[in-house]
């Protein structure tokens, strides 16, 4: 049986056969499909969202000392999140087969760094394999829970986002059972105090040395043959770019990609006149081949910035001489497009926190989320954003060595402040900080698609949970100044806002309206503008909703009026609030007054 799937669901689907029994994760583009298309497809997997990927980690580690193959997915940044358990879990090895998939973001389409997460396996000493397309997606995640029970390791899974979201046949097989393990007590080879850790570095060492043999003998690492002179060594994506270029050339493509097969890499050079090493990012492949004396050239024809693409894998090559001229062609843009930054959706309940910020002129530290968008114009009240729960560690620090007082300012969604803010929060109370924090809860995982948290009262598998109740948890923590607000209401926003940063010792605003996109489109009845009361003062505009554009009719200035698209328009009543002129008015009072 065949089956069109993406990466993402390729890997579910090889977790599937494999037989895993449970799956853990934190919602992250590009890996956020992998749990869910467990839950959907799946439900013999357990699956669960975990507040954050170092919980996922945990957990999974439990699952595989209790018997059952076991897979946790995050996105690259996630596993720095997840370091911890996972450079000692290297050290202790598993029970039943453990696959952690990395989703990389290489041109950081939806991250704030572009990190090649492919060095953490040579870090941490664990087998590393690298699909190339979704047939490979799966059938490596069944390779990779066989390979961590024989070789007694975690196994990373390195996927990126062009092989997660793109698409293509698979040939599916039959679901396999797992094997029937039980927990066994080991506490020399589990408990890492330092007498028995010292003695599992050994066994690391003497793992790795089997897994180098074993990637010189593997068919993940294959050598295609065209009777060419020029040799590439390339794996993953960067295989199906350089292939579309260059088919003629003879390829070492690599599927096991750590520990590298130097000798029989070291074969393939010597048997061409030029060997080139493609790889996206850092110079991971290259480093290692010229470190075993094996003469290659990569990174000096391309870049160690931004995603491949047969355009780009085309330059390369045109550079090392190899081709007489680019043969894929860069897609122009189109002349006439016009640019379309980022922008938080229609009716955003963010919207009116970062008005009311703006108009204060405040110091704001920002987080991972769709509350981001807030640094871009016209908004433009977002000053920071570092990692998952940055902002309120961010906001104490500045107030301790700034003296800025409470006119410093942290915001964090519901989700990123249940995954990493906490302690953050609890940091602020233990050492005296004068800081404000916006809980912006629109209660759901927004920035990746609506996915349920700790707060949200339901668990990934759809069944009901105990809803953390965020007042009480930050009352816990021992903050006194803790006030509920209403998004939508600007002046009461700035009102409170305004007072909490006016009060000595850490404050919490807590603003509760949910994501209009979950868990159907919120619509109440929209707004239109009466463009005989419109003015052209473009106030509305400073909004950034995408509801509200540029009419055709323009005040005596030249400039445009506003219009205000009736299918966009979740009647949230922000720009009926700033327009002062009260032109924008419910759709309703247009049909009066045109009675």
């Amino acid at each position: 049986m065949r089956e069109l799937l993406s990466g993402n669901e390729a890997v579910a689907r090889g977790a599937f056969e494999a037989g895993v029994r449970l799956a853990a994760a934190y919602p992250g583009t590009p890996s956020t499909e992998i749990l869910e298309t467990l839950a959907e497809r799946y439900p013999s997997i357990y699956s669960q969202w975990s507040p954050n990927e170092k919980v996922a980690y945990e957990v999974g580690i439990g699952a595989s000392l209790g018997g059952a193959r076991t897979l946790v997915a995050m996105k690259h940044v996630g596993l720095n999140v997840a370091a911890d358990p996972f450079m000692t879990h290297a050290y202790t090895g598993v029970n039943a087969g453990f696959v952690i998939v990395s989703a990389d973001d290489p041109e950081m389409h939806s991250s704030q760094n572009e990190q090649d997460n492919r060095h953490f396996a040579k870090f941490a000493q664990v087998p590393m394999l690298e699909p190339s397309d979704s047939q490979e997606a799966k059938d490596m995640t069944v390779t990779a829970l066989e390979l961590s029970e024989v070789f007694d390791t975690p196994v990373l899974l390195r996927v990126t986002t062009r092989i997660s979201h793109s698409k293509g046949i698979v040939e599916l097989s039959e679901a396999v059972k797992g094997p029937d393990k039980k927990f066994v007590k080991e506490p020399s080879k589990y408990v890492m105090i330092p007498a028995n850790a010292k003695k599992r570095h050994v066994a690391v060492a003497e793992r790795l040395a089997r897994l180098r043999r074993f990637s010189e003998e593997t068919p993940m690492n294959t050598v295609e043959e065209n009777g060419s002179r020029v040799g590439i060594i390339t794996g993953g994506v960067s295989y199906q770019y350089a292939k579309e270029v260059m088919p003629e050339a003879d390829y070492f493509k690599l599927g096991m990609s750590y520990p590298l097969p130097l000798e029989k890499i070291a074969a393939f050079v010597r048997a061409h006149e030029q060997a080139i090493v493609i790889e996206e990012l850092e110079p991971f492949y290259e480093e290692q081949i010229r470190a075993a004396g094996i003469a290659v050239k990569g990174k000096e024809y391309f870049g160690v910035q931004g995603e491949l693409s047969p355009h780009r894998v085309a330059e390369g090559l045109f550079k090392a001489g190899v081709i007489e001229q680019p043969r894929a062609a860069e897609i122009p843009p189109a002349a006439d497009m016009f640019p379309r930054p980022p922008v938080l959706c229609p009716g955003c309940p963010h919207r009116g926190a970062f008005m009311a910020l703006r108009k204060l002129g405040v110091a704001v530290t920002g987080d991972i989320g769709c509350y981001t968008l807030g640094a871009l114009q016209p908004l433009k009240a977002l000053d920071t954003c570092i990692c998952m729960g940055a902002s309120i560690g961010n906001a104490i620090g500045m107030e301790k060595v700034q003296g800025f007082g409470k006119g410093t300012v942290a915001v964090i969604g519901d989700s990123t402040f249940l995954h990493s803010g906490v302690t953050g929060l609890m940091d602020a109370v233990y050492n005296h900080s004068n800081v404000t924090v916006i809980i912006l809860d629109n209660r759901a995982t927004a920035m990746t698609g609506g996915q349920m948290h700790p707060g949200t009262g339901r668990t990934l598998m759809g069944e009901p949970a105990h809803e953390i109740n965020i007042g009480q948890l930050v009352r816990a923590l021992g903050v006194k100044n803790y006030r509920e607000a209403d998004a939508y209401d600007y002046e009461q926003m700035q009102e409170v806002i305004r007072e909490e940063i006016d009060k000595p010792g850490p404050s919490v605003i807590h603003t509760t309206r949910p994501c209009v996109l979950m868990p159907k489109r919120i619509m109440d009845e929209p707004y239109l503008v009466d463009l005989d009361l419109c003015n052209g003062c473009g106030v509305c505009f400073k909004l950034s909703c995408p509801a509200i554009a540029a009419a055709a009719q323009l005040n005596e200035r030249g400039r445009p009026k506003a219009t205000i698209d009736i299918t966009l328009c979740t009647g949230c009543t922000l720009c009926a609030q700033v327009c002062p002129t009260e032109a924008i008015q419910l759709q309703s009072q247009f049909a009066k007054e045109g009675a």
